[in-house]
C-alpha cells in the first residue's frame, strides 16, 4: 500500500533522523526507557488542567500496579458518579509509563468529560509475558469492584491504549467476557498489536518501518515473549481469539506508515464480522506514535477529540 506522510508528520520524522537518537534495538531496555521519558518534553503538547489527579496503587499477588486516576472539571455525572476510560500506554511492553502518557490521558479525561486511570503494568522483559496481561486484567477488576469509592459509574467503565496498550485493552475485552465480567462499555483500540506472527503486508513494506521500525517491533517482540509457543496464545495476539461475539463496542485507530496497520485494519473487520460495533478512522498521513504528539501533529489532537466525541457517545 503506498504511503506518503503528511507534511508535518514527514518534517516530524526528519527531525528524528538527524537527531542521531540510538535505535532502541541497540541499546538495553533501561537505557530505551529513558530515551523514550525525554522524548515526550518536545512532543507531548501542554498538558491540560484537571480537577484531580490522584495516585493509586492497586493490589495485586505480585504486590501493588500503579495507577494514577485523571479527574476533568467538568465530568459527565450521574447520581454523582461518572464515566471512566482504564488507559494502558503503549511502548512495546518495554518501554513506556504514567509520564509519557499523562499528558494524552489529561486530554482524553477532558475530551470525554469522564475519569481516566492510566495503568503502570510490569514491563518486559524482566516480567515477561503475561505479567502485562495479569496486571490489565488485574487492574480492571479492581476499579470495577471499586467504582463508587473511585467516583465511577461501573456500567459506563471503558478500556483503551495505544499499540502495546491497545492490546492489553482488547486482551481484556476478551478475558472479561469470557469470565462473565467485570461489564465492559466500550474498547478504544488505537493502532492495536494483534497478532504476533507479523506476517501481515504492513510488517514487511518499507514505507512503514517509521520509527516504530520493522527491526524494533522484533526487538520488543522478543523482550516480551517467552518464545514462540507465545505467539499462539490469544493472551498475546488478541486476534487467535476463536470467538469475538460479544464483545464491547469498538474504536479503532490506525495509521498508513505503521507495522501494525493490517493487522489492526482485519481485527476491526473481525469484530464487525462478529456483530461488534465498530468505528474505524484511519490517518494515511501519520506513523505509529503520532497519538502522543499533538505539540507536533495536529492530526493528534484532531483524533483524541473524536476519540472523546465517541466516548461520550457510549453514554
Amino acid at each position: 500500500m503506498p504511503v506518503v506522510l503528511d507534511p508535518d508528520a514527514a518534517a516530524v520524522y526528519k527531525a528524528f533522523q538527524e537527531a542521531g537518537r540510538p535505535a532502541y534495538e541497540t541499546l538495553t531496555a533501561p537505557e530505551a526507557r529513558a530515551y523514550y521519558a525525554q522524548a515526550r518534553f518536545a512532543t507531548n503538547p501542554e498538558a491540560p488542567e484537571l480537577a484531580r489527579v490522584e495516585e493509586l496503587a492497586i493490589p495485586a499477588p505480585h504486590g501493588t500496579i500503579p495507577a494514577r486516576l485523571c479527574v476533568p472539571r467538568q465530568p459527565r455525572q450521574h447520581d454523582g458518579l461518572s464515566p471512566a476510560l482504564v488507559f494502558f500506554h503503549g511502548g512495546g511492553w518495554v518501554i513506556g509509563d504514567l509520564d509519557s502518557h499523562d499528558v494524552v490521558c489529561r486530554q482524553l479525561a477532558v475530551e470525554g468529560a469522564l475519569i481516566v486511570i492510566s495503568v503502570d503494568y510490569r514491563l518486559a522483559p524482566e516480567h515477561k509475558f503475561p505479567a502485562a496481561t495479569e496486571d490489565a486484567i488485574a487492574a480492571t477488576k479492581w476499579i470495577a469492584a471499586n467504582a463508587s469509592e473511585l467516583g465511577i459509574d461501573a456500567a459506563r467503565l471503558a478500556i483503551g491504549g495505544d499499540s502495546a496498550g491497545g492490546n492489553l485493552a482488547a486482551v481484556v475485552a476478551l478475558a472479561a467476557r469470557d469470565a462473565g465480567g467485570p461489564a465492559i462499555a466500550g474498547q478504544l483500540l488505537i493502532y492495536p498489536a494483534t497478532d504476533f506472527a507479523m506476517t501481515h503486508g504492513s510488517h514487511s513494506e518499507p514505507e512503514t518501518s517509521v520509527l516504530l521500525t520493522h527491526s524494533v517491533i522484533r526487538w520488543f517482540r522478543d523482550h516480551y515473549l517467552n518464545g514462540t509457543t507465545d505467539i499462539h496464545d490469544w493472551r498475546a495476539s488478541p486476534a487467535r481469539a476463536t470467538n469475538f461475539v460479544g464483545l464491547p463496542p469498538a474504536y479503532v485507530l490506525t495509521a498508513g506508515a505503521d507495522p501494525l496497520r493490517d493487522e489492526g485494519n482485519e481485527y476491526a473487520e473481525r469484530l464487525k464480522q462478529a456483530g461488534v460495533p465498530v468505528t474505524t478512522r484511519h490517518y494515511p498521513g501519520q506513523f505509529h506514535g503520532f497519538f502522543t504528539m499533538g505539540k507536533l501533529l495536529q492530526q493528534a489532537n484532531v483524533a483524541v477529540g473524536e476519540i472523546g466525541a465517541w466516548l461520550k457517545g457510549l453514554g
